[in-house]
């Protein structure tokens, strides 16, 4: 379910707003840092928006809806605080609880039933969610450029902006590829970018990866093959001031890697369904101590098996190849997991 950031600017009293009182899990942070951190949480959807956050002893208690996705570096602790007024919700006004994910202003629903999507449509502009537009899936993901057909069921078009973690992506859902569920994923990886690395992201789409990677003092290419995808990411640079460290290839990346053989510092290779079918060109661009971020999907018995297989066989005796991180991103399907391997090459 989607949270966003409080009402307000973020100047919090040491009061709270409602008179019930419960304990929940929060981020405990000194309130000379309260500000930033709650924006940076607010960003990446994290705020409990049904409580109050809370002022004690000169820190700040933000309550927050999945403890575990917290970046590292932040304080978890329990603490008591009060309710905030309850907003209207989709469910109140159905009577059942909605699934939805929420892209900026845009509500996804995967609905096969026309009634009910119209229901959850007109729910969902009725409550006090600050969205406008309702988009239910008419399709699969399909061919090459990862695009999806829509239904629109409310609002006026399919392009939005999509706030993360400090940085923020325009792009239009019918014409690209984009996940909000993997924002901590994104991350996890951008947060083991150091400034001055070279970073080639081999299907960068709108930059979820790239634009983080450059605020963060890397050189960052990203290449697509969807040309829409690409013209966001530009854009997308220049929104976040980055455009001066960024370069966006549209083209298949075997052919574009001709010009960045032996470059990269890390290579992210997000496309789990076939990332083994590219192994030979992030090799071509490994330089000589280059880290990949190695998404793939495999049954639950063996998942990172074959993918640690492929990029060890990919890298020959050229490179010493060393998997610093297992990571399971989450469950793709019934007995399927999406993984990423973190590998580091070195010559």
């Amino acid at each position: 379910m989607d949270s966003g950031a409080p009402n307000g600017d973020g100047d919090e009293n040491d009061a709270t707003g409602g008179e019930a009182e419960t304990p929940v899990a929060c981020v405990r942070v000194p309130r000379a840092e309260g500000e930033a951190t709650r924006r940076e949480l607010a960003e990446a959807e994290l705020i409990a928006e049904s409580y109050e956050i809370a002022g004690e002893d000169g820190h700040l208690y933000i309550p927050v809806t999945d403890p575990a996705a917290v970046p590292e570096g932040l304080e978890l602790a329990t603490h008591a605080v009060g309710e905030r007024e309850r907003q209207t919700t989709p469910a109140d006004l159905l009577g059942s609880e909605p699934s939805y994910e929420r892209i900026g202003d845009v509500v996804l629903i995967d609905e096969d039933d026309p009634e009910r999507a119209r229901a959850i449509a007109r729910a969902v502009v009725e409550s006090d969610l600050p969205v406008e537009t309702v988009l239910n899936k008419a399709s699969k993901v399909k061919g090459e450029k990862r695009v999806r057909e829509w239904e629109l069921l409310a609002g006026e078009g399919t392009e939005t902006v999509h706030r993360e973690y400090g940085c923020e992506y325009l792009l239009d859902l019918a014409a690209v590829y984009f996940s909000p569920r993997l924002a901590t994923e994104r991350h996890r990886v951008t947060e083991q970018i150091r400034e001055g690395e070279r970073v080639f992201d081999m299907f960068a789409g709108v930059g979820p990866f790239v634009i983080p990677a450059a605020k963060r003092g890397a050189t960052a290419v990203g290449c697509d093959v969807n040309g829409r995808a690409i013209e966001y990411l530009r854009e997308n640079a220049r929104r976040n001031g980055v455009a001066d460290r960024v370069t966006a290839i549209e083209g298949d990346v075997r052919e574009a890697a001709d010009d960045y053989g032996n470059w990269a510092d890390r290579i992210v290779m997000n496309l789990p369904h076939s990332a083994d079918e590219f192994l030979e060109t992030a090799i071509a661009l490994a330089g000589d101590d280059c880290v990949i971020h190695y998404y793939d999907i495999q049954h639950e018995e063996d998942p990172f098996g074959p993918g640690e297989r492929a990029i060890r066989a990919a890298a020959g005796g050229e490179y010493e190849v060393t998997v610093e991180t297992r990571h399971t991103v989450r469950s793709y399907a019934p007995h399927e997991e999406n993984i990423c391997l973190d590998v580091r090459l070195e010559r």
